[in-house]
């Protein structure tokens, strides 16, 4: 599993971030406290609170390009 910290400020970001997602296979979950949704959800993921940086678990070992796909919403 890969694990990253990401944040999605606006409305655009999301439908960006999802259509990235789609692309891959594997499981991709958002966590935010004690709440977890699919990445793949838009809905999913405008009920978490993003306000705050949210950490992301792609359900792979092989997550180079899905991770240089989503560098602009990691938080460093």
């Amino acid at each position: 599993m890969t694990k990253a910290t990401v944040s999605l400020q606006a409305i655009n970001d999301v439908k960006d971030f999802v259509n990235i997602v789609m692309k891959y296979e594997f499981d991709i979950d958002l966590v935010s406290g004690r709440y977890a949704v699919d990445a793949k959800s838009i809905m999913g993921i405008f009920s978490l609170d993003l306000s705050k940086p949210i950490e992301l678990n792609a359900h792979t070992d092989d997550a180079d390009k899905f991770m240089k796909d989503i560098e602009k919403y990691i938080v460093k």
